[in-house]
């Protein structure tokens, strides 16, 4: 019987503090500029990869579900990116399971293709380091780039047209910063995206007016930024996020076709922190989000409490999740049922 090689990994989504939005090279999927996340505790991703003889072509099932079009097709690109790197040429069952929404902006693409990369790398006999399975994943999502590692990550741009400079590194761990929370605003009827953040990301980059002043600006705030982190000054990172995350919103919504990712919830959660923050005479909160309308507010755990039952009143906002930096993606015994 022809041997059946598998492979499982796990990986979780992550929250990007400066934001990663257009490539500028998409057959390499090298960025305009460096990201900064967070990666997060609680939620995950978890996927196993069978390279199987007997299959006539790869299987894709998500969250239990055979997965249709542009996921599938994502899906299996990548796993032909892994077996010319392989030699192989075996068809794959590919099981993945989130224990969060996903095509919604909370990040699952990350995560996914993060736990892709390290069970497909893993099934097809590749053993690549942490530096390596970071390269890898970008190919599926940029941001996955990311998800490899645990706590405070910055992935690199880099210089090179070959992309062997561009991988994400881990800046600070998940202990770093112990008194830093992430409250997670999961809205209700939070549209799930048609288009993927692939596709729109270069829409952005072609048509938005407001795209190039944000690359002049992006360098400095991630300097900042990241300083902040360092010293964990939360007075000092806190507006800069909110100011990063609203330059981001800008150049979404003025793409043509625009891109507006939020809803009426979403907006009432950035509403809420500015006069939080208002009320408070200084910075107590922070938001930011991604391409969906799922908003996480950063706050410190001696004012979590307040803030958490303040956002969780507002109409629309159907669940607030605490969480915290968490680790990164780790492979699981090969045999891993999902």
């Amino acid at each position: 019987m022809a041997e059946v090689r598998r492979g499982a990994f796990e990986a979780a989504p992550n929250i990007a503090l400066v934001k990663y939005w257009g490539q500028r090279d998409e057959a390499n999927a090298l960025p305009y500029n460096s990201s900064l996340s967070v990666t997060l505790a609680r939620f995950r991703t978890r996927t196993v990869v069978a390279f199987d003889p007997c299959l006539p072509t790869d299987r894709v099932t998500l969250n239990g579900r055979p997965a249709l079009a542009a996921p599938r097709d994502a899906v299996k690109t990548f796993l032909d990116r892994v077996r010319a790197l392989s030699g192989t040429r075996t068809h794959a069952d590919v099981r993945s399971r989130n224990n969060f929404p996903t095509a919604s902006g909370l990040a699952s693409s990350a995560s996914g293709f993060a736990a892709l990369a390290g069970a497909a790398s893993t099934a097809a006999g590749l053993r690549l380091s942490s530096r390596r399975l970071s390269q890898l994943a970008r190919f599926g999502s940029g941001s996955a780039a990311r998800s490899v590692f645990g706590g405070f990550v910055e992935w690199q741009r880099g210089d090179r047209p070959d992309g062997r400079d561009c991988y994400a590194r881990p800046l600070f761990g998940p202990d770093h910063w112990a008194d830093l929370v992430d409250l997670v605003c999961l809205v209700e009827r939070a549209p799930v995206k048609t288009i993927r953040s692939a596709t729109a990301m270069q829409q952005t980059v072609r048509t938005s007016p407001e795209f190039a002043r944000r690359q002049d600006e992006v360098p400095d705030r991630l300097t900042k930024i990241r300083r902040a982190i360092r010293d964990r000054d939360a007075g000092r990172l806190f507006p800069l996020v909110m100011e990063e995350c609203d330059s981001f919103r800008t150049v979404c919504e003025t793409t043509r076709p625009s891109l507006d990712y939020l809803t009426a919830a979403s907006r009432l959660l950035l509403r809420a922190v500015r006069e939080e923050n208002a009320r408070a005479g200084r910075p107590v909160a922070a938001y930011t989000h991604d391409a969906g309308a799922h908003v996480h507010i950063f706050t410190l755990v001696s004012t979590a409490a307040a803030v958490r039952r303040r956002l969780s009143k507002l109409r629309g906002v159907r669940q607030v999740t605490t969480t915290r930096p968490g680790p990164g993606a780790r492979r699981l015994p090969d045999h891993h049922a999902i």
